[in-house]
């Protein structure tokens, strides 16, 4: 028993965690287990929050006074020697189901586990509140349970739907004590398992699920035979009986008025087979009727049934061979009792007793379709129900009406086909070999697009529209969109024609189509009902699709030219795949390699659109408006032609070609664009070599004077005669200490002396004059403050060739120079000393003038004297 001394350190641990007032419980009463079955003991503490597991110790007592250690969930060395064996082995083990909560199970129970169990907790409380422990006495039983199955009777478990069946089992008990039987009948088929019918501990019987409704009617019972045996007896077997049957007997018994299950056994008793019925209905397949005539179908029943089993017969009607399918409507009816129920102008009658027959009066057109008997067994159960047992459905009675209806033949054909994309369709349905018509027939008709087929893809038609007997016009998916913006358009333009137009055909259009005229026939009511419906044979629209090709060759008649001469330059091009092509051409020039002036630039010079309208694109030179020509050759070739040709016209000049498509009439697509070979204008010349320089003898200047700033022309290289050369000169001035804002343009002299100077929003002004054949000046009258910055010119040369034309060389430009203007102080501060003086002067006599007159008016007194004697001496009063 030392094992069951307090451990201090852990346990007071422990008992920080336990709260006041922890009462230990086991199951009420005693346990009643049967040998070899698995005894489990729950135990648990109430009132119990605290924060870890709580611990427990199992011990065992045969005779409930001195207890052995079992188990422990706290310490590992807790158990006696004896049963160590046993809690490796696993037999015994403790399985924790929460924090206050654990089950002592022991597997295979024998007689020597019978006795007491007392569950307790260790604690460390300084005052005892509640009960720490708790015992439980456990009865071991032997197994006295007999389960076994009984013969069973005929007939076998091979039987019909609907057909009785019995299934018998026993079970019986010699146990010592007062114990009940259980039994429960269920049946498997496959993995699943349903119980039919139990018989509980307590003498109650319970259906299963889904057997309620047989139970109440007495068509699945469960009886006693003799002291230990049980049937389960069926009335009429149906399909979902079939299946493997196992009764399943458990042993109860009760205990301070509570019952525990001890032990289950189960056994095997049969395997049922319910064998399908025979029942087969057969109508003449193919019956042909005159209208107006009436119609006989006779339906024939086969059944290997010859018990009390009563037939429903159904006749129905299908416009398709399959009967499941929507649309199909029931005739008449024959129902188990006899009864018939049918439609005005059908009858339905019993010719035997496997055979019934259908009359439908007058027959029309409306009559010709598809027939089907459908035909039920049924067989009596118990409180006046029936269970069908069997159901078949004749294959179908096609039937067909004669009449004199109309031969015509559907004749389909593209009168318009296209060949590229936007493209006009137009395809035509005809009516021809017109047979039999008769005045109450009108024609209709459908149209269907069905896509190409790509390997062994299904493909299906799809509807684009459809005319009812009513003239009525219905769109399908593919076509509503486009019918309602005019690009699909059906009409009939003639009694026996319908035309479909497709106005631009795209890519999506490629495809078979074909039509479907449907006849008409008008009804006794005035109504219209489709008699017949003739296929065309279906027509394709393709055309290939490859790229657009476009190729363009540019070439020079003439290849060697000097300058101010003619260059000429003609371009052909050749297209494939493109419709009914027009071509734009754009001429552009590029600076031939290795020129530094403007690398990279493309130059639009003109144009020619595919309507042969000529525009100038980039061409600025104002003197050669008339000097580029750009025409059209032919449908296929054009020439460009630029007259007296300059130097700076050196580079690489292209054809830029599109191909333009037609598109609803006056529209265009652009279909293609094509760059041709460049045709490179190159002059070799050594003329001569043109710099440009700025000087100005007053950098620095005072506001108000005169800045004279002088641009000097050098020539190197070949002397030219001063009549031979031109020169167009612009000033530039860009008004900040550095280069970073954009120049502006301050004034030009052209080669023939015109000036032209631009606007300035201050007071100074501009003079620009040519002092010589190489010099020019650039005069700032009355400088401001805002003409300081950095001044540069630009010249572009002319020289005059050998032919005698002038030929433009190209632009230079001289390094900037910086003109700084300042302030003069004295004249700066003159206006301002003189204006100030004079008002000073202004303002002090104005003060005099004001002070004499106050003095003078506004301050006098009048002092009246007394006559004195002359001889006095004078007053010596004064003002």
């Amino acid at each position: 028993m030392g094992r069951l001394a307090p451990r201090p350190l852990l346990l007071a641990l422990l008992s920080l965690a336990l709260c006041r007032g922890r009462v230990v419980r086991v199951p009420a009463g005693s346990l009643v287990r049967v040998v070899g079955t698995e005894l489990v003991i729950p135990c648990n503490v109430s009132d119990y929050d605290g924060p870890s597991e709580q611990n427990f110790d199992w011990s065992f007592s045969a005779s409930g006074s001195s207890f052995v250690e079992l188990a422990s969930t706290w310490e590992a060395g807790f158990p006696a020697q004896q049963y160590r064996e046993r809690l490796q082995r696993g037999d015994i083990l403790l399985r924790r189901t929460a924090n206050d909560a654990v089950e002592l199970h022991i597997k295979n129970v024998q007689h020597p586990d019978q006795g007491h169990y007392k569950c307790s907790t260790p604690s460390t409380d300084a005052t005892m509140q509640g009960n720490y422990e708790d015992t439980v006495q456990v009865k071991v039983l032997p197994d006295a349970l007999r389960v076994a199955a009984s013969p069973q009777p005929s007939p076998g478990p091979s039987l019909r739907e609907g057909e009785p069946f019995e299934l018998r089992c026993s079970a019986s008990t010699t146990s010592p004590l007062h114990t009940h039987l259980a039994l429960q009948w269920e049946v498997r088929r496959g993995p699943a398992r349903r119980s039919i019918l139990s018989l509980t501990h307590e003498g109650r019987f319970r259906p299963g699920p889904g057997y309620e409704q047989r139970y109440r009617s007495g068509d699945v019972r469960l009886d006693t035979v003799g002291s230990d045996g049980y049937r389960l007896s069926v009335s009429r077997a149906l399909s979902s009986d079939q299946g493997s049957y196992r009764c399943i007997v458990s042993e109860w018994i009760g205990e301070q008025g509570s019952w525990q299950e001890i032990q289950e056994k189960a056994v095997d008793v049969a395997t049922v087979v319910i064998q399908p019925t025979v029942l087969r209905a057969a109508v003449a397949r193919n019956v042909s009727v005159a209208e107006g005539k009436d119609l006989g179908l006779a339906c024939n029943i086969t059944t290997d049934r010859a018990d009390d089993v009563r037939p429903e017969v159904t006749w129905s009607f299908s416009r398709t061979p399959d009967s499941m399918l929507p649309g199909s409507r029931v005739l008449a009816r024959l129902d188990r009792d006899s009864l018939v129920h049918s439609s005005p102008r059908v009858a339905l009658s019993h010719m035997d007793a496997r055979s019934y027959h259908l009359l439908v009066r007058d027959v029309s057109k409306e009559n010709a379709g598809y027939y089907f008997c459908h035909v039920a067994l049924w067989t009596p159960g118990h409180n006046r129900t029936w269970h069908k047992v069997a159901e078949a459905v004749s294959a179908p009675a096609a039937v067909t009406v004669t009449w004199l209806e109309p031969d015509y033949q559907v004749y389909l054909n593209a009168s318009k086909a296209p060949e590229f994309s936007d493209d006009l369709t137009e395809l035509e349905c005809r009516i021809v070999d017109v047979k039999n018509p008769e005045a109450s027939v009108r024609f209709t008709v459908s149209w269907y697009y069905r896509a190409n087929r790509r390997n062994d893809d299904v493909v299906t038609s799809e509807l684009l529209a459809v005319m009812n007997g009513d003239w009525t016009l219905k769109y399908g998916e593919r076509s509503k969109q486009r019918a309602r913006e005019g690009d699909f358009i059906f009409s009939k333009e003639h009694p026996d024609t319908f035309n479909f137009r497709i106005q631009r055909t795209t890519e999506e259009d490629r495809g078979n189509y074909y039509c479907v005229v449907s006849a008409w026939t008008k009804q006794r009511n005035n109504s219209w009902v489709k008699s017949k419906d003739v296929f065309s044979k279906p027509i394709n629209i393709f055309w290939a699709l490859e790229d657009s090709v476009l190729v363009v060759k540019a070439r020079q008649p003439k290849p060697f030219f000097a300058a101010g001469n003619t260059f000429e330059m003609t371009c052909k091009v050749s297209s494939k795949n493109i419709k009914s092509p027009r071509y734009s051409v754009l001429i552009t020039a590029e600076k031939p390699v290795g020129d530094l002036s403007s690398p990279n630039e493309t130059k639009y010079i003109i144009s020619l659109d595919q309507d042969s309208v000529v525009k100038l694109e980039n061409w600025t030179d104002a003197s050669r408006v008339d000097g580029v020509v750009l025409e059209k050759v032919q449908e296929d070739e054009f020439r460009y032609r630029m007259y007296q040709t300059q130097v700076s016209d050196a580079g690489l000049y292209r054809c830029v070609v599109t191909a333009w498509s037609p598109v609803r009439g006056s529209l265009w697509r652009e279909a293609a664009t094509s760059l041709s070979n460049p045709i490179e204008i190159d002059f070799q010349t050594s003329g001569p070599i043109f710099n440009a320089s700025v000087h100005s003898d007053t950098p620095s200047v005072i506001r108000g004077d005169l800045i004279k700033l002088f641009c000097i022309i050098t020539v190197e290289g070949a002397a030219l005669d001063p009549d031979d050369m031109a020169f167009d000169v612009s000033w530039f001035a860009v008004h900040s200490f550095g280069l970073d804002k954009a120049p502006v343009l301050l004034s030009s002299l052209d080669r023939k002396g015109i000036v032209n100077t631009a606007q300035r929003d201050w007071k100074s002004s501009l003079s620009l004059e040519r002092m010589s054949m190489l010099e020019f000046l650039l005069q700032v009258h009355g400088s401001e403050d805002q003409d300081f910055g950095n001044y540069y010119c630009s010249v572009t040369p002319w020289v005059k060739s050998p032919t005698g034309s002038w030929q433009k060389e190209a632009e230079i430009q001289s390094k900037p120079i910086f003109i700084t203007v300042k302030m003069d102080v004295l004249n700066a501060f003159k206006y301002p000393l003189l204006i100030g003086i004079g008002l000073s002067t202004v303002i002090g006599l104005l003060s005099c003038l004001i002070g004499y007159c106050s003095s003078h008016w506004c301050c006098k007194k009048e002092v009246q004297e007394t006559r004195r004697e002359r001889r006095r001496l004078m007053s010596m009063e004064m003002d």
